[in-house]
């Protein structure tokens, strides 16, 4: 078998360290009983062949048809398993039946985009190990307060409870990407709905961070806030000092406010 050439456009930098691919592998816990897997961007398989040595049930998906072509060889057991698709278009509750968990080597310039569609699915998707840019994973697992939370920390955080694992090196990769990376690991919280209407949490978060310097005095200004609300002491906060709980108290007075 002819090895698969990384793709700069397709962002891939394969690991070629086997230590680290068994460490990710061994960082799944079947969270809630899953064994279902899916594996996000297996390139050559390096993490794919460890993911095997478990007892899941595997399912590899990756956009690069030179890729798709190698692991068919590679793994023909896998065959109907092997999925040619872009995971950010592609809906794999009707190909997974029940819940699932995620694991890969994140393309660093979809893992944002990634992390949308698991909060799309959050309902199947019950536990994701990842490695994806060392920033981007800070930024998820960090806590309020910090300079590196943002949106997406606040949106993932209300579902999953996040743990930064460990640093990965960029020599480790073919061809080294010129930054670190991060393993994290998320697992599905006890939370199925929210305390407030989700669609405004969502817009009040993004909205919040919008102008993170600004309190959410001036960065809400486009909501339409009462007088009376404006002068709530929450208001004189910046939006990354605020917590899952404090984004659905703050979606609620809003949602108050207009309901008066």
């Amino acid at each position: 078998m002819d090895k698969v050439k990384p793709k700069k456009h397709l962002g891939q930098h394969f690991l070629t360290d086997l230590g680290i691919a068994e460490k990710i592998a061994k960082a799944l816990t079947g969270h809630r009983g899953v064994n279902q897997v899916l594996e996000i961007g297996p390139g050559m398989g390096v993490l794919t062949d460890y993911l095997l040595k478990g007892t899941w049930d595997l399912y590899l998906v990756d956009i690069d048809a030179e890729s798709i072509a190698y692991l068919h060889q590679k793994y023909p057991a896998l065959s109907e398993k092997i999925i040619e698709a872009d995971f950010l278009n592609h809906d794999f509750g009707k190909i997974i039946e029940g819940n699932y968990a995620i694991a890969g080597n994140f393309p660093y310039n979809i893992s944002s985009q990634i992390f949308f569609k698991v909060l799309q699915d959050r309902n199947k998707v019950m536990e994701v190990v990842c490695m994806l840019q060392k920033e981007v994973a800070e930024r998820l697992a960090s806590p309020k307060g910090n300079k590196t939370y943002g949106i997406l920390s606040v949106m993932l955080q209300a579902f999953y409870d996040i743990e930064y694992l460990f640093t990965v090196p960029p020599g480790v990769f073919n061809p080294p990407p010129k930054v670190n990376s991060g393993v994290i690991r998320l697992t599905r919280n006890e939370v199925d709905k929210l305390n407030c209407d989700e669609k405004l949490f969502f817009r009040v978060i993004k909205q919040g961070f919008s102008t993170r310097r600004k309190t959410l005095r001036n960065a809400l200004k486009s909501m339409g806030l009462s007088e009376e609300l404006k002068n709530d002491p929450v208001f004189d906060e910046r939006a990354e000092q605020l917590g899952v709980e404090e984004f659905i108290n703050l979606t609620n007075k809003i949602q108050e406010s207009w309901n008066k």
